[in-house]
């Protein structure tokens, strides 16, 4: 990517995420920038494709998985929160614009184009190559992972029986977040689609930053706050369950 090719993705991102900004006002509920996350990475993987000089099988490839993964985590967001109070997160800082756009919205676009950086590079690798094929069986775990959780988790918590329990059955018995598992996995296998050049190689601090986020930013330390004061069991299942990466789990003698 050239940095006028770079100049464009960076144009339409501060673009797209002001016009969801708009949207949030109109809706009066700021945590729609939740539901436009993943849908972001689809618009900045799209707007780089006609810019990309890597081979047409590539660069199909990089843009359908991002495109993929993208749409479908932000209906999925969608489908769940459209009916719930507006996310505490948001909330709590009050609904003025400007603080709003400039700590969240603008926020999130810087984020979001950094995370997008193996994409907007992968367009213009040599090939998928072996490198390239690894990363797509890590995108395919990944895929499924985030997937599969986010649907164990939605039918959890559809049943009345499962309330004030906690979900240890399924991928989530190997890992207390398979969907933020995951989500990590997906950017790492896009990263090593990149890797086929330099210049691709040398964004790796974006699956590093996005891993971070995840595991220990705004993700799973948040998350694990909230559970552990409203689900008494939810101590016991940390202590026996792998915090981010899915292992056998523990064997430990509740208390």
């Amino acid at each position: 990517m050239t940095m006028p090719q770079l100049l464009v993705t960076a144009v339409v991102t501060l673009v797209a995420v002001t016009v969801t900004f708009g949207i949030a006002r109109a809706r009066k509920r700021y945590d729609t920038i939740d539901t436009f996350w993943g849908l972001g990475f689809a618009i900045v993987a799209l707007a780089a494709f006609p810019f990309g000089d890597g081979p047409l099988p590539l660069r199909l490839v990089v843009v359908l998985l991002t495109v993929v993964w993208g749409v479908r985590l932000s209906v999925h967001l969608h489908l769940r929160n459209h009916k719930l109070p507006e996310d505490p997160r948001y909330a709590r800082m009050g609904h003025r614009p400007l603080k709003m756009f400039l700590r969240v919205y603008l926020f999130q676009a810087v984020v979001l184009y950094f995370v997008s950086l193996p994409v907007q590079f992968a367009v213009d690798g040599t090939g998928i190559g072996v490198l390239g094929w690894l990363g797509v069986a890590v995108w395919v775990v990944g895929f499924a992972f985030e997937t599969i959780g986010d649907d164990q988790l939605r039918r959890f918590k559809a049943d009345p029986a499962s309330k004030g329990k906690v979900l240890d059955t399924g991928l989530w018995r190997y890992t207390r977040h398979p969907n933020y598992f995951g989500d990590a996995c997906v950017w790492w296998g896009l990263y090593l689609l990149a890797c086929s050049t330099w210049p691709g190689a040398a964004t790796i601090l974006s699956p590093v930053a996005m891993t971070f986020t995840l595991a220990r930013g705004t993700g799973k330390p948040m998350l694990e706050k909230g559970m552990a004061r409203t689900r008494p069991a939810y101590a016991h299942y940390v202590e026996r369950t792998s915090g981010f990466f899915p292992l056998p789990p523990k064997k430990v003698t509740p208390r």
